[in-house]
């Protein structure tokens, strides 16, 4: 069997006619570190994981804000870990630091040095799609234009500006924060599928 093509880039216009892509699974919110560890417990009996994080955007310059949500995500659930609230503890170092569960993002470097700001780990088992889709000839980096041609749905980014450090998280953060981890183990998954 052929390895399947994907094209190389494609336009805003084309993305925003696409279907969005939303995932439909159990969002559960992790904000008290007594339920980290059953969290973790479900995501390492995952052979792979979508990954991301979320942090409050600054609108001055030389104002930064650390990472206030960590999101981790199998097809059917997804955590969101509210770095803000609790601290990036033991049973979570030890999942991000697992090689045998692979955590699948966009632009991992940037998110883990996010992290790394919050406590030192060493992580292990990533993979950032931004490298794996040029083996497909996809030159786009963007989430939202990967998923496009990749799934042929598209991300909203409706509210990655919003405040992810406000006292309890709206559905639409939650959802939205949740479609990003999960896409992104979609399109692995699809890529390994076309290998």
């Amino acid at each position: 069997m052929s390895k399947k093509t994907y094209i190389a880039k494609i336009d805003n216009e084309t993305t925003a006619k696409l279907p969005a892509a939303e995932f439909g699974g159990r969002i559960i919110l992790i904000d008290r570190e007594e339920q980290v560890a059953e969290a973790c417990r479900y995501l390492s009996e995952q052979p792979a994981i979508g990954f991301d994080t979320e942090t409050r955007p600054s609108f001055r310059a030389g104002v930064s804000f650390r990472v206030s949500l960590l999101q981790l995500s199998s097809e059917e659930r997804c955590y969101l870990f509210r770095l803000n609230k609790i601290a990036l503890i033991r049973p979570l170092q030890k999942l991000l630091e697992n090689p045998r569960i692979l955590k699948i993002g966009a632009d991992v470097g940037g998110d883990l040095r996010g992290l790394h700001q919050l406590r030192h780990f060493r992580e292990a088992g990533f993979v950032d799609l931004q490298s794996m889709v040029e083996e497909w000839g996809i030159e786009e980096k963007s989430l939202r234009k990967m998923s496009a041609i990749v799934l042929g749905q598209r991300v909203s980014k409706a509210q990655r500006l919003s405040n992810w450090e406000s006292s309890t998280l709206t559905d639409k953060q939650q959802l939205y924060a949740a479609t990003d981890a999960w896409v992104s183990l979609c399109i692995y998954n699809e890529l390994r599928k076309n290998q």
